[in-house]
């Protein structure tokens, strides 16, 4: 079983590998998104119909003006560096949620969900434009689509080293839709979950961390500004988290030195509105 795993991923690598815009690092991309794309709206439009979306107010029309900057800056961006095609098929969305929950999300296809439990914890615009760019770098970056494939290859949902999606029982098709929504994949053995699963998401996270940046420095907010809303984040976590090493995210004393050595980068997309 390990043997047939370990060929599907060494031919996977073979036709289904592609780099990650601005940082260059190579990835598993097994999922079309003619595919992928479709499970995300989907996914989106259930969440939104099941919440307390808030359609008007300042808090909502931050949301949307900070969506609507880095959506422009972005797609003018990746259409300057001939990467148009990575942005095909998305249909971007900037949703406020009312909930408590101190989180934001993004899913494959530019679906931005914000929560009102984190915008104190953002104070300003440029604290939303942090999280938001840091979130949206996750769908550029086919974040999703990576833990997808490797998922579906751990959980043999592959078949001859073709996706299953359109032949998956119920059951795969709900294991299927978990891979999606968590993006951390489903409930794999604890050893696969420590030695691939999490350390393989934090190095997202800090991806994420690194084109988040850039995003929101080409949309006119100020990076320097992410150092002070992860210390916000940090504090009003009190400290309450597991060891790094079986954490999904790095750190808040790494993530926030990798930040602040990768701010001089970002300071060069910079332009001040």
């Amino acid at each position: 079983m390990r043997k047939a795993i370990l060929l599907v991923l060494f031919i996977g690598f073979l036709i289904g590998c592609q780099k990650v815009p601005l940082t260059g690092r190579r990835q598993l991309a097994l999922v079309p998104n003619s595919q992928l794309l479709p499970l995300s709206f989907n996914n989106y439009k259930e969440v939104l119909d099941t919440s307390r979306v808030v359609r008007s107010g300042d808090q909502a029309a931050m949301i949307k003006r900070v969506g609507s900057r880095l959506q422009s800056a972005i797609e003018d961006y990746m259409r300057a560096n001939n990467l148009s095609s990575r942005l095909e098929g998305f249909a971007w969305e900037f949703n406020l949620i009312q909930s408590p929950e101190v989180n934001a999300w993004c899913m494959p296809g530019g679906k931005v969900a914000f929560y009102t439990g984190i915008i104190p914890i953002c104070q300003n615009e440029a604290g939303v434009a942090t999280v938001m760019g840091h979130e949206i770098a996750h769908a550029i970056a086919e974040h999703g689509n990576e833990r997808m494939s490797e998922g579906l290859v751990a959980n043999g949902l592959l078949q001859g080293g073709q996706l299953a999606l359109g032949v998956m029982s119920q059951g795969q098709r709900s294991q299927t839709n978990a891979l999606l929504l968590q993006a951390a994949g489903v409930a794999l053995p604890l050893g696969y979950q420590l030695g691939r699963a999490l350390p393989h998401s934090r190095k997202q996270e800090s991806e994420a961390d690194q084109l988040g940046l850039i995003f929101m420095a080409m949309a006119g907010y100020n990076p320097n500004e992410a150092v002070g809303f992860w210390q916000r984040m940090a504090q009003a976590s009190g400290g309450n988290k597991p060891p790094e090493f079986l954490s999904t995210h790095p750190s808040d004393t790494r993530r926030i030195r990798d930040i602040q050595a990768q701010l001089p980068e970002a300071q060069k997309y910079y332009r001040a509105r």
